[in-house]
């Protein structure tokens, strides 16, 4: 047991401290964002909109999401990624406290697209000082640490967030939501600023190939699309299922979403140095972390047994757990011939494109198909994801070997 556990911490050497800090910045802003969760459930409940008004306004968060991302890259690559992470948080803050007080469709429609522009510039640059701060042999389990703050910090947050909606109500989340990121913006201003941070890796790119002309790095954003559609469901339309279905409470709904995060803070670290000794390539990993999504939502149309939901979520814990690293660590090791901001900004895009349709075609399914049908098509489309990384990852073989030298 002993080895067990220094084994475990071993996985963490050799981590920079700003990778550190900005690991503990992000697990104080993602521990806020206890209304993303609940934000189905707020609009129904307490502003009593119907689904399809639901399904719009996270048509705006995503459309918000892919704006802020992109304009977050262009920014990161103009006056780089400290500023604007520091603006990021510090607005984000103020419109998530001012988004409580946005009672009607179209104003809220309005609110939380900005509250996403502003939010999502936030990530292009993060993952671009994720790289300036790690070592080409650390780059991946540097973005696993971060996903580990990023994870409990869900992990705590929904449960917190259950807990505040039980005891206040729901404007307590976006209290939360705005303290957090005001907070976050502190400690980032005061151990990240340039003057106090160490770049250990930052690459200059002579003559930058435009990412449009990367014909490989676009089957990727489609396939990072369809995992982004088929993952989100867990954020807006399964929590529906979850309490209209087997009547769990909010909750209850909570602690089954902090059960993902806190797995993920456990086994994470330990499976991806595993998987980084096995030498799969990280497209194959990325696969199969897919495959494992999917088989999220095959496994709730075998039973009506309640017990399904937890293993549903196992199977999504670790489909996210090898496909989130492996598919960041492919884009930072693809970025070196081009804009690093730009290509994390197609990134994130990927995921904010997946919020603009992932959302309201879900809640349109199971408003006019119900819970099974809606299942099964998402399961249909985790497997067409499948299919085009399988591509990717021939058309790669066949890049390699054409920049291979001939012996």
């Amino acid at each position: 047991m002993k080895k067990l556990y220094y084994d475990y911490l071993g996985t963490f050497k050799g981590l920079s401290k700003e990778v550190w800090w900005l690991a503990f910045i992000t697990f104080i802003n993602r521990s806020g964002t206890m209304v993303i969760p609940f934000l189905s459930l707020y609009l129904t409940e307490s502003l009593d909109f119907t689904l399809e008004n639901v399904g719009w306004i996270m048509t705006c968060f995503g459309v918000g999401s892919v704006v802020g991302s992109w304009i977050g890259g262009k920014l990161t690559d103009q006056i780089g990624f400290y500023k604007v992470m520091y603006l990021s948080l510090a607005l984000t803050g103020v419109l998530f406290i001012g988004l409580q007080f946005v009672e009607t469709f179209y104003a809220f429609c309005i609110g939380i697209f900005l509250v996403m522009l502003i939010a999502d510039t936030f990530r292009p640059a993060m993952f671009v000082a994720l790289n300036a701060y790690s070592k080409a042999e650390n780059k991946t389990r540097s973005v696993t640490l971060i996903r580990l703050a990023i994870n409990l910090g869900f992990s705590a947050g929904p449960a917190i967030g259950g807990f505040i909606i039980t005891t206040i109500n729901y404007k307590g989340l976006f209290w939360m939501d705005g303290v957090t990121c005001l907070l976050a913006t502190l400690v980032l201003i005061n151990v990240l600023h340039p003057k106090k941070a160490k770049v250990i890796d930052e690459q200059k790119v002579e003559n930058p190939l435009p990412i449009k002309s990367d014909g490989l790095f676009w089957i990727f954003f489609v396939a990072m699309f369809i995992f982004g559609f088929v993952f989100l469901q867990y954020f807006s339309t399964m929590p529906l299922y979850y309490r209209d279905i087997h009547q769990l409470t909010e909750f209850d709904i909570g602690l089954l979403l902090g059960m993902n995060g806190f797995l993920i803070f456990i086994f994470e670290m330990p499976l991806i140095k595993w998987l980084e000794d096995s030498k799969y390539s990280k497209e194959f990993l990325i696969t199969i972390g897919l495959l494992l999504t999917g088989m999220s939502y095959v496994v709730l149309l075998t039973t009506s047994w309640v017990g399904i939901l937890i293993i549903g979520m196992l199977f999504m814990t670790f489909g996210e757990m090898i496909a989130f690293p492996f598919s960041n660590a492919f884009v930072i090791e693809r970025s070196k011939r081009g804009k690093q901001g730009e290509y994390m900004a197609f990134y994130s895009i990927s995921f904010s494109a997946a919020h603009i349709f992932g959302h309201n075609t879900g809640l349109q399914m199971i408003d006019k198909l119900k819970f099974d049908f809606t299942w099964t098509i998402i399961s249909v489309v985790s497997l067409i994801g499948v299919l085009i990384l399988g591509y990717l990852m021939y058309r790669l073989r066949i890049e390699k070997s054409m920049q291979s030298p001939i012996g």
